[in-house]
């Protein structure tokens, strides 16, 4: 008879369930008076600077009243529930080149800014230009209005600023990663090792300009008894096109199908609807992200506008080597080659706050 035996379960904050959660306001921090008078005057002074955003550093910027805040929203991201939602901006009242300047220096104070495309884009926006759906294998997730899977993205941390909600719609949905898990190791501990095996993930899909069709990683790490997690079995199961991508085993194809059931229950996940202002921070390792489909206002002024960041943060959180996608970002000071910077690379916060049109 063969004993199977079962991975330990996660007893931390990370594990959590959205009905519980949702419950009381714990996850959102109003910003004070003076913590708001503070984040407008720096970032007027950022626009008048103009700096260059590869280079520039938290300590050009130094935050005082907001210093408490900032260490806070870095602990509850990092060793606590895994986000913070972030209240109290009044972006209907900034330019939204101030609005960027202003999330740009909590960036830096969060972490690192990396870059999200080869182009090099070091803020990115969510802001549909395409009527795509996600079954188009050309559709880019920030540039559709299309509900999207559970996922994580390619970072220690993923920020959104909320500079305009949705007519209707575009509710940001979080799950527990190690709710999910722990729920994986009651049902199936045969099936739960298999989450911390290398898989294949579709590198194409995710950026057009890859320079490779796929990277690797396993969906869960337990390194020194730190649980982290990166998710989203669709692009797993789009790598499957490539020829170098090994065919999942009908174990693999169960324990995918499983997390995704998982994920879905009833009371899994906590949603939210974005405010005008608003930032949320979210630890990639934590918590899975997702959102619901919207629809736009017709004038291109009041459409849906998200601004993203993704930070590296040096929190000293033990991963397995190869983990997510750290292997193959690029960071900001350079482009991945060495080589010339991209043709259409934009590096100051007056270019890099107006969205791309891509479709």
């Amino acid at each position: 008879m063969t004993v199977i035996e079962t991975l330990p379960e996660v007893t931390t904050e990370a594990a959590w369930r959205g009905d519980v959660l949702s419950q009381s306001q714990d996850w959102i921090y109003q910003l004070s008076d003076a913590e708001l008078s503070e984040l407008e005057n720096i970032g007027h002074k950022f626009m008048a600077d103009d700096p260059d955003l590869r280079f520039v550093q938290k300590g050009d910027y130094p935050l005082i009243e907001c210093a408490d805040a900032v260490k806070a929203w870095g602990q509850d991201v990092d060793y606590g529930r895994g986000f913070v939602l972030v209240r109290g901006l009044r972006t209907d009242l900034y330019s939204d080149a101030l609005s960027s300047a202003i999330y740009y220096i909590l960036g830096l104070h969060m972490g690192d800014p990396i870059r999200q495309n080869e182009m090099g884009d070091l803020l990115d926006h969510i802001y549909a230009t395409s009527d795509k759906t996600m079954d188009d294998p050309t559709a880019l997730s920030s540039k559709v209005r299309d509900k999207l899977v559970y996922h994580s993205d390619s970072s220690d941390i993923v920020a959104l600023m909320c500079l305009r909600p949705a007519r209707e719609g575009g509710l940001s949905c979080l799950v527990s990663g190690a709710e999910i898990y722990n729920e994986i190791v009651r049902r199936r501990p045969d099936l739960a090792p298999l989450l911390l095996e290398p898989f294949h993930w579709d590198w194409r899909r995710q950026d057009h300009e890859a320079p490779a069709n796929t990277y690797t990683s396993p969906i869960v790490s337990m390194e020194e008894g730190v649980f982290s997690m990166y998710a989203g079995s669709l692009y797993i199961l789009t790598a499957q096109e490539y020829p170098e991508a090994p065919k999942l085993t009908p174990e693999q194809i169960e324990v995918l199908e499983l997390f995704d059931a998982i994920t879905y229950e009833e009371g899994m996940a906590i949603a939210m609807d974005f405010r005008p202002g608003d930032i949320q921070w979210l630890s990639n390792y934590a918590a899975l992200h997702s959102r619901t489909e919207f629809f736009d206002y017709p004038e291109p002024q009041r459409k849906r506008h998200l601004l993203r960041l993704w930070l590296s943060r040096n929190s000293g959180r033990p991963v397995v080597e190869g983990f997510g996608k750290n292997g193959v970002v690029q960071h900001r000071q350079a482009p991945r080659d060495g080589g010339a910077e991209h043709a259409d690379a934009h590096f100051k916060i007056r270019e890099i706050a107006v969205p791309r049109m891509i479709s």
